[in-house]
């Protein structure tokens, strides 16, 4: 059974910065896009940041500069670095997994709070 595991969520105040991490528990064939999705209260789930198989990533204009995706194939893992943190960042942090088939997998969820 295939599970993806998150951590690195939390509290944090304004310009901070935070890790999210996910790691793939079970295999997944040939995964061919992993990413971070967020969804805040009474919003839509929205696509943060993803990077495909080859490299290639792309960014919700709202993150762009602040927030940097990367992933080890080897350890099926896909980290979010988060800088300069705002409140409007405050959200559930959902990680995502696309294989072969465009089957789409989703973590749990982590929540990532920005408040003084």
């Amino acid at each position: 059974q295939v599970q993806l595991v998150e951590s690195g969520g939390g509290l944090v105040q304004p310009g901070g910065s935070l890790r999210l991490s996910c790691v793939v528990s079970g295999s997944i064939f040939r995964i061919i896009a992993m990413g971070w999705y967020r969804q805040a209260p009474g919003k839509q789930r929205e696509l943060v940041a993803a990077i495909t198989s080859v490299g290639s990533t792309n960014y919700a204009d709202s993150v762009k500069g602040r927030f940097t995706i990367s992933r080890d194939n080897a350890k099926n893992a896909v980290y979010l670095q988060m800088n300069s943190l705002k409140p409007e960042d405050t959200a559930v942090y959902y990680c995502h997994n696309k294989d072969l088939y465009l089957k789409d997998y989703w973590g749990q969820g982590t929540q990532v709070t920005v408040s003084s």
